[in-house]
């Protein structure tokens, strides 16, 4: 359940029944000022407290986080920081409830489309004017957070796509050049196909819109959906002729995460180029050494929009509720969080990217090893290219997954030869436009 459906329900069941609820959460909380919670002292003197949530980084990372928090009080004595961490499939609701009971966390750990939302509903507030001047930050990590003219998050870390392929098999295709854009990605995809017998790329066409907004296509404009447009169309005729070709992996290739397939294929031999993350590699390594002797790295293209591939960032956000004498403390620590050395530590566990200028240039990126793997250079080429790392997703649409899973089977459909790619494209454009215009009423 998003957060605007959710405050929209309690309130549609009437003000003064949300107003009942909110006090009564409030009192159990605590949080009403003056009355004190169940179980509450009204007269204990206690520390000044900082709460914030993550979402499903227990319990690889209590290690990371319980030296952090005691590392913080050690310095700042008088605080006291508590980490909480929900599954990501609860944080929404937990989230909402708490705001509505006026007892918000001090932070809040966040994806770049969550805090879109989040923001567009008043439920988050911007926060550039606790961050120090100049911000620590990249300019692409900040610009990620930006809606409205205000940054609603610290960045915390992100990543970046690379090509990670097998040697022996793209010598045997003949291919000794990074592609330059999504047009020859595709046509080496073929030529492996046709020179090797395996499939060449392995596309996530489950996230076809993510593919389309970083090859420069809009999925809508003007309140409208445009994906059936004839530079929409090209796109998909480039896919069905790779697909025609056998140049694409065709195990989960429709499916919403193809990832674990895109894997053991890669590790059996039967993929040329494995477009993933830089965690990947570790995978490769740690299951088959010898493919993984034989895996080296190349950037993934661009494309016209000058934006990365892959970008998925997570972020610390300061909810609507938070009193304001707090916010310079909570400034203090959200920045502690995510400071160049707390940061460079998390993104080394991790296997992730960085989002400080700072770390980005410290020499674990920048410095290869005399006789450097892939996976150390599947951190440098990423780390090259974070500045232009973005999230791309829709904002403000309701029930938006539902819509995204027409346009991929207009996809397939057409990929697949099962129906015409424009007529495949135009129906789902219907279907998402009758929605649309539901949504504006």
């Amino acid at each position: 359940m998003g957060f605007r459906r959710f405050s929209s329900l309690i309130w549609r069941l009437g003000p003064r029944f949300a107003l009942q609820l909110t006090l009564l959460l409030g009192l159990l909380s605590g949080a009403i000022p003056g009355v004190p919670g169940i179980g509450a002292s009204a007269h204990a003197a206690a520390p000044e407290k900082i709460e914030f949530w993550t979402m499903s980084l227990k319990p690889k990372f209590i290690p990371y986080f319980q030296t952090l928090v005691s590392k913080y009080e050690a310095q700042h004595p008088g605080v006291k920081v508590e980490w909480v961490d929900f599954p990501w499939d609860i944080l929404q609701l937990k989230l909402i409830t708490a705001i509505a009971a006026g007892t918000p966390p001090s932070l809040v750990n966040l994806s770049v489309p969550w805090a879109e939302e989040l923001a567009r509903d008043g439920l988050i507030i911007p926060v550039e004017h606790l961050m120090r001047q100049p911000p620590i930050y990249t300019k692409g990590a900040l610009d990620d957070l930006r809606f409205n003219a205000h940054i609603y998050g610290f960045p915390h870390y992100s990543n970046v796509n690379v090509i990670a392929y097998n040697k022996r098999i793209l010598t045997a295709a003949g291919i000794r050049v990074a592609p330059k854009n999504m047009d020859e990605l595709l046509a080496y995809a073929r030529q492996i196909a046709a020179r090797t017998g395996k499939a060449g790329y392995a596309p996530a066409l489950g996230k076809i819109d993510g593919f389309m907004m970083q090859q420069g296509l809009q999925l809508i404009k003007d309140g409208k959906a445009i994906f059936n447009s004839p530079a929409h169309v090209a796109l998909v005729r480039k896919l069905a002729m790779t697909y025609a070709a056998n140049g694409f992996l065709k195990d989960k290739l429709f499916a919403e995460d193809n990832f674990p397939a895109v894997v053991d294929a890669y590790l059996g031999g039967r993929l040329g180029m494995m477009v993933s993350a830089p965690t990947a590699l570790r995978r490769i390594q740690a299951d088959s050494r010898e493919v993984y002797a034989l895996t080296d790295i190349f950037p993934v293209p661009r494309g016209p929009t000058g934006i990365a591939d892959g970008g998925w960032m997570f972020n610390f956000a300061v909810p609507k509720g938070v009193a304001q004498k707090q916010l310079p403390a909570i400034a203090s620590f959200a920045e502690f969080l995510s400071n160049d050395e707390n940061q460079l530590e998390f993104a080394k566990i991790a296997n992730v990217m960085p989002t400080t200028i700072k770390a980005l240039a410290d020499p674990y990126f920048q410095q290869l090893p005399a006789q450097a793997q892939a996976a150390e250079k599947a951190q440098a080429v990423a780390a090259a290219s974070m500045d232009n790392s973005r999230s791309l997703y829709v904002a403000g649409i309701e029930d938006y997954d539902e819509l995204r899973r027409f346009l991929v089977k207009a996809v397939e459909a057409g990929v697949t030869g099962k129906k015409d790619i424009q007529l495949a494209l135009d129906e789902a454009a219907a279907i998402w436009n009758r929605k649309l215009a539901k949504q504006a009423r």
